[in-house]
């Protein structure tokens, strides 16, 4: 048999394990691997397809990124081609595609990606492709696996970022607003706030009052804890508002979000009187080295994926259900979002110690 790979959507530490793991597991059935470049661009004639082997992948699992790059605006079913006037036509080249990786001898693809690259796949699968998906987002926003590799690794980074910024807080008796990813999920907020013990915690899950976010703040300066930490999601916003949105984006990208931090800090400073000071984490969530968890648990959905695929398990994810890995409908987990339930029991214990959610 002759697989392929390919990565899609924003990048995670993790990706080059699940590469790894693969290959290595396709090679051990005598399988044949090529590697898409660059999400779907490879089998559209505008990146290269490479032959993936033992050498190829030899000390790259703890690496971060992906070896085969990536991009957020491959969508071979509504994919931007640049006019002779310099603008942009968005056209299904799904046909392309397929009929491309047939030529190649391509029996099936392993698709690595977020909601985005598995709804790809899904429509793929649906045209009589061959398609196993492997569920990837720092954000952690996809239905059916308790988590994907990437996001202990953000956690992490934002955990490293709240630490250090206590001590200039403290030092300084000044209020630090802390923007980190998550455009509609707040899990990274979230769990990197409640292990640094932020004081504010905002997600886009649970709407906040700016009010509310002072009174927190003043509350503390009276208790004598003169500064302050606000761990907010990117996506977050206040009630009866929509998220922030950052400039034009790029032809075939999703809408992007942010700037919530700087706001924040702004109002806070002419409401408290206290200095104030906003930090945006950005792109440092997605780089870097993977942790140990997200490095095992991205070799395991690797492994997981090739046998998904000697079972043919087309149109199914690889999902973490612990202590299992298993395959699930790719509709399946699509169905809906993964988002932050208010009601859950770290959202409880947050409010029993202390931190506000704004609300």
């Amino acid at each position: 048999m002759r697989i392929a790979l390919s990565t899609g959507g924003g990048d995670a530490p993790g990706l080059n394990a699940v590469i790894r793991a693969a290959v290595l597991g396709a090679i051990d059935r005598g399988w044949d691997v090529l590697g898409v470049t660059k999400g779907y661009a490879g089998l559209l004639g505008e990146e290269d397809i490479v032959p993936l082997t033992r050498v190829t992948v030899r000390g790259i699992g703890h690496l971060g990124g992906t070896i085969l790059r990536t991009t957020n605006r491959g969508n071979p079913f509504s994919y931007p081609v640049l006019q002779s006037d310099g603008s942009y036509k968005i056209v299904d080249r799904s046909d392309e595609l397929i009929a491309r990786a047939s030529e190649l001898g391509i029996e099936a693809l392993i698709s690595i990606g977020g909601d985005g690259s598995l709804s790809i796949a899904q429509q793929l699968t649906n045209k009589g492709m061959r398609v196993v998906g492997v569920p990837k987002t720092i954000d952690n926003d996809v239905s059916g696996t308790i988590t994907t590799f990437g996001f202990d690794t953000a956690v992490q980074t934002a955990l490293e970022a709240i630490d250090k910024l206590h001590t200039t807080a403290e030092s300084h008796d000044r209020v630090f607003v802390l923007e980190v990813m998550g455009r509609n999920t707040g899990f990274i907020a979230l769990h990197a706030g409640l292990a640094g013990s932020a004081d504010v915690i905002l997600i886009p899950e649970i709407p906040y009052d700016p009010e509310r976010v002072c009174e927190k703040i003043v509350s503390r300066d009276l208790a004598g804890r003169h500064f302050s930490i606000v761990v907010m999601a990117e996506g977050a916003h206040e009630a009866g508002r929509a998220a922030g949105v950052l400039g034009a984006s790029l032809p075939g990208q999703a809408v992007r979000v942010g700037g919530v931090a700087a706001q924040l800090a702004e109002l806070i400073q002419e409401r408290t009187g206290k200095e104030s000071r906003s930090m945006v984490l950005g792109h440092l969530q997605r780089g870097g080295q993977p942790t140990g968890y997200d490095r095992l648990l991205a070799t395991r959905f690797g492994g997981a994926a090739v046998r998904a695929v000697a079972d043919a398990k087309w149109g199914h994810m690889v999902a973490l259900q612990s202590p299992h890995i298993v395959t699930i409908p790719i509709e399946e987990a699509l169905r809906e979002q993964k988002r932050v339930d208010p009601n859950h029991d770290t959202v409880l214990t947050a409010r029993a110690t202390g931190v506000s959610f704004g609300d």
